[in-house]
């Protein structure tokens, strides 16, 4: 069964207030649709990039505003953190919700954050591993630098609820050697020698490292985002995704991501959007090979960014033609149960 989660990074054009007060009323409209889970970015000082620094405050405030929907980080930047506070944060946020967090984590990926917080962006890969090693062994409960130092209480709940994101196998296999979930990302840069390879032809190779290096045993849990804009109309849907991705494109490309063409269809394909009618974006959904391996998918509007107002209308499309066309989220769960009531 494959859950369906939204995912924000809060880019509205709106003052920092507003935006979270949006965020907040998106996440309550995909719980009241039925989705399973929703998932925050961190990100500092670079607004373009995103515009939340503390998900652990955010998504507090959310649970106080839902009951069922779980609550992600997508992802914290842990080598810009203090592994033991990120761990009594998570504790504390899950004691308050209900149990309902999902922890995501990575390694960062704009250099110049980096600086503020004392690291360099060159060492990030050693130092999110040394601070992950910290973080799972506080969250079980071990000893902090002194025997008399633990968690009061220990997160040993969220040690099942951990997950890396990566774009490369190497991070497959080292999200699956600790049972941990794999994150997979919405687009990624194309290897300069094949600028034309499709999202799913990156990251099935992570997939495969994933599920090889898990131990027996362990379930994998496997969270593909997804850019999705679905609309009332192909006018509508193309209109704001021209915008957006026009606009989104200089960033790609200043960040190694130029796109394939001038065209609005070579910007989809480039910045990997599914975006239209409810018809048309379930049958681009059921092209990508990779998402059909996950466990989870986790709808993002970015790089679209349409108004909220039509946010809202997409969630809606979502749960109640998207989703159940691909078997996924409540549809998914009704199928399963169907299959063993006989």
């Amino acid at each position: 069964m494959t859950r369906i989660g939204f995912f924000t990074r809060l880019l509205d054009e709106a003052p920092a207030a507003e935006r979270y007060r949006i965020a907040t009323e998106q996440i309550v409209v995909a719980e009241r649709h039925g989705f399973d889970s929703a998932w925050v970015a961190q990100h500092h000082f670079h607004a373009a990039e995103g515009g939340l620094p503390s998900p652990f405050v955010f998504l507090a405030h959310a649970a106080a505003a839902t009951a069922r929907i779980r609550l992600g980080t997508g992802v914290v930047t842990l080598p810009l953190e203090d592994p033991v506070r990120v761990a009594e944060d998570a504790i504390v946020l899950d004691l308050l919700s209900g149990g309902r967090v999902e922890l995501g984590l990575g390694s960062g990926s704009t250099p110049a954050s980096f600086l503020a917080f004392g690291e360099r962006a060159e060492d990030r890969g050693r130092v999110f591993g040394e601070k992950l090693d910290t973080l799972v062994a506080a969250l079980a409960g071990g000893e902090l630098g002194h025997p008399g130092n633990h968690l009061q209480p220990p997160g040993r709940d969220l040690l099942g609820r951990i997950w890396q994101a990566t774009f490369s196998a190497f991070g497959g296999t080292r999200a699956g050697r600790a049972g941990h979930g794999l994150m997979l990302s919405r687009t990624q840069p194309r290897p300069a020698d094949a600028p034309r390879r499709t999202l799913s032809e990156l990251q099935l190779p992570v997939i495969d490292a994933y599920r090889e290096a898990l131990p027996d045993g362990v379930p994998p849990r496997i969270l593909a985002s997804r850019t999705l804009f679905v609309a009332d109309s192909r006018e509508e849907a193309r209109r704001w995704a021209e915008r957006g991705l026009r606009r989104a494109a200089v960033g790609f490309a200043r960040a190694g991501q130029p796109p394939l063409g001038d065209s609005l269809d070579d910007l989809i394909a480039t910045y990997d959007t599914h975006v239209g009618t409810p018809v048309e974006v379930i049958e681009s959904l059921a092209r990508d090979s990779a998402a059909a391996e996950a466990t989870e998918v986790a709808f993002q509007v970015h790089s679209v960014d349409p108004p909220h107002e039509l946010v809202l209308r997409s969630l809606e499309l979502i749960a109640t033609e998207v989703a159940p066309a691909l078997g996924w989220g409540e549809a998914g769960r009704s199928r399963e149960l169907a299959s063993s009531a006989h």
